[in-house]
């Protein structure tokens, strides 16, 4: 039986992400800031309805006629928990249970396919445009399930091999990334967050996709190396492990909050070749003094997110078509900044965790129009140099439906 309490926090819960004011998360964190007598268990029920309900949100509201947040918790426990209007019994009035009972008669209702993939217009008739229709929807399929619980071993401190034996001795369902050679894939609802392995720095929590882009970086021990957007540094630290702590590596962002959160995942992890930088913009001063002296550059650029929806599902109803225009011009703005610090040979990679090639392929082209000392290089090539068993083409293009992994858009660009 489910206690009334939780439908009740389940609901306030969905009030709050629904406004999208913030990211879901920091509204999550927010909500349970404001209610620090609920457990574990209760926590972690409200954390999935809330995410199942912005995954789900467009055909749930249109299912159950766009009713009140209580409403809307009732459909996701049914229809996204899997709970039955008998389980809710305890925690509904006779006319709620009536109203569930009408719900779920209406589930095998046909909805538009906009609407039963739970996307905005424009993004199914963008993904249309790209992917053609059997891969949008396929895509589509993938893009409304949980993601799994990826994680990179510090090759600093422990082997592949060590970590999967560890976790397996702990209870958890751990096998290898397919592709990612450190990496580690655990199966089911894991809770980690306070296993010895992360608190020590000997596993980070990173999605495969993101550890493959550090490996087209392809950085060597003595190389100095920048990564122009850094952010809470999760590829920082996966280049860092690949210099084994070696060279020079600058972690730059923007934005103060975000390096911060780089600190202590610094500390754990036993590098000392990383040297995190906030700088005012991409025309900064400590940008301008390593111009033309950095042998690897990354620039993960800021871009819609599309490629994480399975994490960040409150992203499709964040971002409107108008977002493309305004991020293309920055990414374009902060790759031309980044291609400065490029030394002649050196390689700048590009990359986003979009799946829109507004944001990825025609961003690259433009660059190379304007910057005539680039060309593309193979990341096939250099995958298959690293044994990484994957080849999608001259870029990196990985997905959920298709590598089991977040999306992910990566290009090599070489300096002549």
């Amino acid at each position: 039986m489910i206690p009334a309490n939780l439908i009740g926090g389940l609901a306030t819960a969905i009030a709050r992400v629904r406004r999208f004011a913030t990211p879901a998360d920091a509204a999550l964190r927010a909500f349970f800031r404001e209610h620090p007598a609920m457990g574990q268990r209760d926590r972690a029920f409200v954390a999935e309805g809330t995410f199942a309900y912005l995954r789900r949100l467009r055909s749930i509201e249109q299912l159950a006629g766009e009713p009140s947040p209580r409403r809307l918790a009732l459909a996701v426990c049914v229809r996204e928990l899997g709970h039955s209007v008998r389980e809710l019994e305890g925690a509904t009035r006779a006319h709620e249970r009536a109203w569930l009972a009408d719900f779920k008669a209406r589930l095998g209702e046909p909805l538009a396919p906009a609407v039963a993939a739970d996307l905005p217009d424009w993004l199914w008739e963008r993904l249309g445009q790209a992917y053609g229709e059997a891969r949008r929807a396929a895509l589509a399929a993938a893009l409304v399930q949980a993601a799994p619980f990826d994680l990179r071993v510090n090759a600093m401190k422990a082997t592949r091999d060590d970590a999967l034996a560890a976790l397996a001795a702990d209870g958890f369902a751990v096998a290898p990334t397919p592709y990612a050679p450190l990496g580690l894939r655990v199966r089911g609802r894991a809770q980690l967050a306070t296993h010895a392995w992360l608190q020590d720095g000997r596993l980070e929590v990173q999605d495969e996709g993101s550890q493959l882009v550090a490996h087209l970086v392809a950085p060597r021990r003595s190389d100095m190396v920048v990564d122009f957007c850094a952010g809470a540094g999760g590829k920082t630290l996966a280049l860092g492990s690949l210099m084994r702590s070696q060279g020079r590596l600058y972690a730059f962002d923007v934005a103060g909050k975000r390096l911060a959160k780089l600190k202590p995942r610094l500390a754990r992890s036993g590098l000392s070749n990383v040297h995190p930088e906030l700088i005012a913009g991409e025309r900064d001063a400590r940008v301008k003094r390593l111009a033309g002296k950095v042998d690897r550059v990354l620039v993960d650029a800021p871009c819609t997110g599309f490629g994480t929806l399975r994490r960040n599902p409150d992203l499709k109803w964040r971002h409107g078509p108008e977002a493309l225009a305004e991020l293309a011009a920055k990414q374009a703005s902060i790759l031309a900044a980044a291609a400065t610090l490029v030394k002649p040979g050196g390689r700048l990679v590009y990359a986003t965790c979009s799946l829109l090639p507004d944001e990825n392929e025609a961003v690259v082209q433009d660059f190379l129009d304007r910057h005539p000392a680039f060309r593309t290089a193979d990341a096939a090539a250099e995958l298959a140099r690293q044994r990484i068993p994957l080849d999608t083409g001259p870029t990196l293009k990985v997905a959920p439906d298709t590598h089991g992994c977040d999306g992910f858009f990566a290009a090599i660009l070489q300096r002549d």
